[in-house]
C-alpha cells in the first residue's frame, strides 16, 4: 500500500520509520535528510547515461533504459529495504517524487511494504527545512570575545535544563581562522542546513532557545539568512572576561595542537593582522611563546567582536573574572531569572 504525505507529514513519520532516499550516491552526499538511508535505484554512472539518454532521445528510451539497469537489481532492493524495515513500514523520496520513488514505492508495496511517499521529492523537504527559520520563537544569544568559552558555557546551559541550538556542533568548527582543528570534516552546506534544521524542529518554540553568536560564516558554512537575522535582532548577553584570562583559556585549548598547523591558521589572517604582527606571532609560536601569539591575535579577533556587537539591537554585558564555563553559566542564568528572560 502506497500513501502519498507532503514534507510536514513526513518530517513527522520519520521519527518512527525508517527513510530510503532512493537517489544516487552522489545526490545523497550532496546533501540528504537526516538519518535517511541511501538505497539508490541507480548508481551515479547509471544517472548520468539515462541523463544524457534522455537528452538525446527523449522519456521513452530513458525510461527503457532504466528498466535495463533496474530489472537485474529488483531482489537485492527488497532483501536490502527488508534490513533496513523489518516491520515493513518505510519512507521514501527521490529528488523531486518522480519515477525513480514512485517505482521503488511500487517495487516495495508489491513485496509487502507499507509505503508512505514523499510528494515532491527531496526538494519538497528542502524547501519545507528552509520555511522553517520563519517560524516565531524567543531566542537568546550568547556573545562574548575570542577565549570567553562560549561553547562549554552553552553547553553547561544546556545541561541545567535550557534549550540550545549548536550551529558550531553542526558546523564542525568553532568558527575561527584556527576553528577546524581537532574537528571532523566540514559537511555540505546543504547538509549542514538540514542537520540544523533537525535539531531546530526538536525544540520548543514557546520556550527561549540559546544560541552561540557566529557571523554569517562558521568556516566555509553559511548560517541560514533567516536564523541569521533573527540572532542579529535577539536579546544578546555578552560574556566580558578579562583579556590575561582569555589568553590562558586558549592557551590550554590550542597548545596541544602542532605548531605548523597553528602558523597556518595565523597565515590565514595574514591581511587582517599586518605583516609585523603575524611575523611576529609566528616568531612567538616557533618559541612555544603560545601566550604571547595569542595575544598578538586577539587584538584582530577583538576589533572584529567589537564591530559585530555594534550591529546588535540589545546587547546586555555580564562581567565575568574567569572562564570557568560552570561559573559563568550559573552567572549568565541568575541574570537571566532576575531579568525575567527565562
Amino acid at each position: 500500500m502506497i500513501h502519498p504525505i507532503d514534507a510536514g507529514e513526513f518530517s513527522e513519520l520519520r521519527n518512527s520509520f525508517p527513510v530510503i532516499d532512493v537517489r544516487s550516491p552522489g545526490e545523497f552526499a550532496q546533501g540528504h535528510i537526516p538519518r535517511a538511508t541511501n538505497l539508490p535505484l541507480f548508481d551515479d554512472e547509471e544517472r548520468h547515461n539515462i541523463g544524457i539518454l534522455y537528452k538525446k532521445s527523449g522519456r521513452q528510451a530513458a525510461v527503457l533504459e532504466g528498466l535495463g539497469y533496474v530489472g537485474k537489481k529488483l531482489q537485492d532492493l527488497v532483501k536490502a529495504a527488508r534490513r533496513i524495515a523489518p516491520k515493513n513500514i518505510v519512507l521514501i523520496h527521490c529528488w523531486r517524487g518522480g519515477m525513480r520513488s514512485e517505482s521503488m514505492a511500487w517495487l516495495l508495496s508489491t513485496a509487502g511494504f507499507k509505503v508512505y511517499l514523499l510528494q515532491g521529492g527531496y526538494k519538497s523537504y528542502r524547501r519545507f527545512i528552509r520555511e522553517s527559520w520563519e517560524r516565531d520563537c524567543e531566542l537568546l544569544v550568547l556573545s562574548g570575545k575570542t577565549g570567553t568559552g562560549k561553547t562549554h558555557i552553552i553547553h553547561r546551559l544546556a545541561e541545567k535544563g535550557q534549550q540550545i541550538l549548536d550551529l558550531e556542533g553542526c558546523a564542525n568548527h568553532k568558527g575561527s581562522a584556527f576553528g577546524a582543528m581537532g574537528e571532523r570534516p566540514q559537511p555540505t552546506n546543504e547538509q549542514f542546513e538540514n542537520n540544523l534544521a533537525d535539531l531546530w524542529y526538536t525544540l520548543d518554540p514557546q520556550k527561549p532557545i540559546w544560541i552561540e553568536d557566529e557571523s554569517r560564516f562558521i568556516g566555509k558554512l553559511n548560517v541560514p539568512e533567516a536564523l541569521y537575522q533573527k540572532k542579529q535582532q535577539a536579546i544578546t548577553l555578552c560574556i566580558d572576561i578579562p583579556k590575561e584570562e582569555r589568553i590562558k583559556h586558549l592557551a590550554k585549548e590550542y597548545a596541544s595542537f602542532p605548531v605548523p598547523m597553528l602558523i597556518d591558521a595565523v597565515h590565514k589572517i595574514s591581511r587582517r593582522l599586518g605583516g609585523q604582527h603575524e611575523k611576529a606571532a609566528v616568531t612567538a609560536l616557533e618559541e612555544n611563546n603560545f601566550e604571547a601569539a595569542i595575544d598578538i591575535v586577539l587584538n584582530y579577533y577583538d576589533k572584529t567582536y567589537a564591530f559585530d556587537l555594534e550591529l546588535k539591537q540589545t546587547v546586555t554585558y555580564i562581567q565575568c573574572s574567569s572562564a570557568d564555563a560552570e561559573d559563568n553559566a550559573q552567572q549568565i542564568l541568575t541574570h537571566c531569572i532576575k531579568n525575567n528572560l527565562i
